[in-house]
């Protein structure tokens, strides 16, 4: 089976980045994390997923926190410098990111926004995160997607 390349894949090319688009059946009815690491048969710890929010002071922002996690927005918010911030509905996030739900990658975004990573990326040799379409995963180095999105890590829900 072909796949093609994405933004985000050809710009982690560009920066000489290793990493691995890795398939999976979507499913329309359940596009969450928790499906994507079934599919794959990975820990869904290790599957991370990429949350759009706006704040009351610095505009948009990305959360990239573990797939059974909900971002705490007061840590959010706090992490970005902003009072209160919200997750961007649904029909902002294409015009927004360039992204559908489901397929939102943290690379290769219209415009980079700033990005805050959990810390928990960090206690594995590789993580997934969408790779810009429902139904691929970028299998990637913590290290690499940080250095990539300029991402800080910051606690985003209370452990």
């Amino acid at each position: 089976m072909k796949i093609n390349k994405t933004n985000a894949a050809r710009l982690l090319d560009k920066a000489g980045v290793t990493y691995e688009l890795v398939p999976y059946p979507v499913d329309e009815d359940d596009l969450s994390a928790i499906h994507v690491a079934a599919s794959l048969g990975e820990d869904v710890e290790q599957v991370f997923k990429t949350l759009v929010l706006h704040g009351d002071r610095g505009g948009h922002f990305v959360c990239v926190v573990p797939g059974e996690r909900e971002v705490d927005l007061k840590l959010a918010a706090r992490a970005s410098g902003n009072k209160k911030c919200d997750l961007v509905p649904v029909k902002e996030l294409l015009p927004l990111t360039g992204y559908i739900r489901g397929g939102c990658s943290p690379i290769g975004m219209k415009k980079q926004l700033p990005t805050y990573i959990h810390p928990s990326c960090l206690d594995f040799p590789y993580i997934y995160v969408s790779a810009g379409v429902r139904g691929l995963q970028l299998k990637i180095a913590p290290q690499d997607l940080i250095r990539q999105t300029e991402a800080e890590i910051c606690p985003l829900f209370e452990e």
